[in-house]
């Protein structure tokens, strides 16, 4: 079995055959046991997840470490959790960020239990979806989810910091090495783009 849109045999690197491959693609076929998509997967998902890592854990004392092996950790279960993975609807991005959550929420309890003098105490694993994330929620997930894969890719990232994960700008802007008030107004693009593309779809019904 191979990858859509992968020749098998290619001598290019797969890094660059794989790199315009939906993940939802990638992760379908790595859970029926495609190695090379299972390899393509990892190599789209680790940049993401120690951004991530690195947004929520980036005020901790050796944060650069402790960022690289919750994402290091993070990649290991997502691999192991695949056989599991079952797409809901969701974008596969928000199924990769919530097992990173977890991940990170070790961490934090790790930071407490040992006590280092910090001015940064870890904050509660905030679970809930916001305003944004409700009315997303509440929508039929499989048009929620063609319409964020109608963004940019760094669009189609940052609303799935901001409303699956729940990230605060702030963390979210530690994440993609931005400031929170790009954060917003990106976000703010990004929402209105979804509102137009909504209403597209209204008038072409």
């Amino acid at each position: 079995m191979g990858i859509a849109g992968v020749t098998p045999g290619d001598p290019e690197p797969i890094e660059s055959r794989t790199d315009r491959i939906d993940l939802r693609d990638l992760a379908a076929a790595a859970t029926q046991g495609d190695r090379d998509a299972t390899e393509a997967l990892l190599i789209r998902i680790r940049p993401m997840v120690l951004r991530y890592c690195r947004g929520r854990l980036g005020r901790l004392p050796g944060a650069d470490y402790a960022a690289d092996d919750a994402a290091q950790e993070a990649c290991i279960a997502v691999l192991t959790a695949l056989p599991r993975y079952r797409d809901e609807g969701r974008p596969f991005e928000a199924f990769v960020f919530g097992i990173a959550a977890r991940k990170v929420a070790d961490v934090q309890r790790a930071a407490i239990r040992a006590a280092v003098p910090t001015e940064f105490l870890p904050e509660k694993l905030d679970e809930s979806l916001g305003p944004e994330g409700a009315a997303l929620a509440a929508a039929e997930a499989q048009r929620a989810r063609d319409l964020l894969d109608k963004l940019p890719d760094h669009l189609r990232e940052l609303m799935t910091l901001r409303v699956a994960v729940g990230l605060s700008a702030e963390e979210t802007g530690r994440a993609l090495n931005m400031t929170p008030g790009a954060v917003r107004v990106a976000q703010h693009r990004a929402l209105n783009k979804l509102r137009a593309l909504a209403a597209e779809e209204v008038t072409d019904e």
